[in-house]
């Protein structure tokens, strides 16, 4: 292994699976850099990204700047010989591009050029892509544009969600960095620009993108709502109530109109879509507990049998 001292940058889970995995390696972390806690669920609880809890666990210096374009001397201080960023969340300024002689590396979670952003793992997902995989390469002052130092593809099979696939990508992105990370340090590899005139982009999800229209093909559905499990989450609205959707099937089978509920089917509460029928085995209405089709039925589901989801409200 080569000497090299690393400043880790990344925030989700994602991340700490893979900054773990280098330090069971003995690779020399000096410092890890991550955004800043957040308050989450509805007590608000001020609660650490998963990367400063693995630093935390194994004592190594944690800096979470507001904005790293101006919070980023600390960073130069710990005098790293190469950044490795894994889903950080910023854009990172030069002088911390320039500053290590072995660069900065990122791992992403796309075939690039193909689905540069923040969320290509959902949106490849929500696609209907059947496969996707994590590049390797040097960073640039442009978002994901630097030369690719290396790529593994990975299949997304039918029932992946966005949660297996993380899982499966951390997984992924770990091996190729325990395969290559030495040859990049030795310089035995020869990064190779990308064709930018191929490149697509997988922007950061918001809020709109959430909402699930039943209007659309059963397929595209079917692949919007498990691109979005387990966070940030799918949802409708029925007679201006928020319906969340926490695991789903379909069948190309037309059982009622697109957007209708149709009742129990399967075990399942069925709902219709454009060419078949979505079928949601685990739901959540507003301000209850999610609970599984039947139990749903049994209480509220009755009455809401024929009625309908709303359609997306950019599309009327």
């Amino acid at each position: 292994m080569e000497k090299c001292r690393i400043v880790f940058m990344g925030t989700p889970l994602f991340a700490s699976n893979i900054l773990e995995g280098l330090i069971n390696d003995q690779r020399e972390i000096v410092a890890v850099v991550t955004k800043e806690d957040k308050r989450v669920g509805r007590k608000q609880i001020l609660t650490p990204p998963p990367v400063k809890e693995v630093a935390m666990k194994y004592g190594i210096p944690c800096l979470q700047p507001k904005r790293i374009r101006k919070e980023y001397e600390e960073v130069l201080n710990y005098e790293p010989d190469l950044i490795l960023v894994c889903a950080y969340g910023q854009i990172i300024p030069k002088a911390v591009l320039d500053h290590p002689r072995y660069g900065c590396v990122n791992t992403h979670g796309s075939l690039l050029p193909k689905y540069r952003g923040g969320a290509p793992i959902q949106r490849s997902i929500i696609e209907g892509e059947k496969e996707t995989g994590i590049t390797l390469m040097y960073m640039s002052e442009k978002m994901d544009e630097g030369d690719i130092l290396a790529q593994d593809k990975l299949v997304i099979t039918d029932d992946d969600t966005n949660s297996s696939l993380f899982s499966k990508m951390s997984d992924l992105a770990l091996a190729m960095l325990r395969r290559d990370l030495d040859k990049i340090i030795r310089g035995e590899i020869k990064a190779i620009p990308q064709d930018h005139d191929k490149a697509t982009y997988a922007y950061n999800l918001k809020k709109e993108d959430e909402y699930i229209d039943f209007g659309e093909q059963v397929r595209k559905v079917y692949d919007h709502i498990r691109g979005l499990l387990d966070d940030p989450g799918a949802y409708s609205v029925l007679d201006d109530k928020v319906y969340k959707f926490h695991k789903v099937r379909y069948t190309d089978e037309v059982l009622t109109e697109p957007c209708t509920i149709y009742g129990l089917y399967d075990k399942a509460l069925a709902i219709g879509a454009k060419d078949g029928t979505i079928l949601v085995d685990i739901i959540q209405s507003e301000g209850k507990k999610a609970m599984d089709a039947r139990s749903f039925f049994n209480g509220l589901g009755k009455s809401l049998v024929g009625k309908k989801f709303a359609r997306c409200p950019q599309k009327g």
